[in-house]
């Protein structure tokens, strides 16, 4: 069997839009507040920015892209690169970390630190 190209393209924005459906329902569940902030369109920007972000980095399997686009949700669009966050920065710019979904793995730790250390510092979020 020959997949042409123009097949192949058609797969990919089929699976993107996919995604795209998932993300919205999932960050509807995990985030209703910043979702409710965002008229529908406003999500999508920003679900459409969080797949092509994170490309830079090496990451781009739905699993990693989904917990990098929950990171822009929790941290801001630029918590990658707005220095804001220097923990987020530092890990996805570590040329150590090879594999990106490990490189996921280190961010959602270090995310969970920086917010365990709000809530002991008593400033919360």
């Amino acid at each position: 069997m020959i997949i042409r190209k123009q097949q192949m393209n058609s797969l990919e924005v089929d699976a993107r839009e996919r995604f795209i459906g998932f993300m919205q329902d999932h960050l509807s569940r995990h985030f209703p507040d910043h979702v409710q902030a965002l008229n529908p369109e406003g999500v999508r920007r920003a679900i459409e920015a969080g797949i092509e972000r994170p490309k830079k980095y090496g990451i781009i399997s739905e699993r990693d892209v989904c917990k990098f686009i929950d990171l822009q949700f929790a941290f801001g669009e630029s918590f990658d690169s707005d220095g804001t966050y220097p923990w987020a920065t530092e890990v996805l710019n570590d040329p150590t970390i090879r594999t990106p979904t490990i490189r996921m793995d280190i961010l959602m730790e270090r995310s969970q630190s920086y917010l365990a250390w709000l809530d002991r510092k008593g400033t919360g979020r």
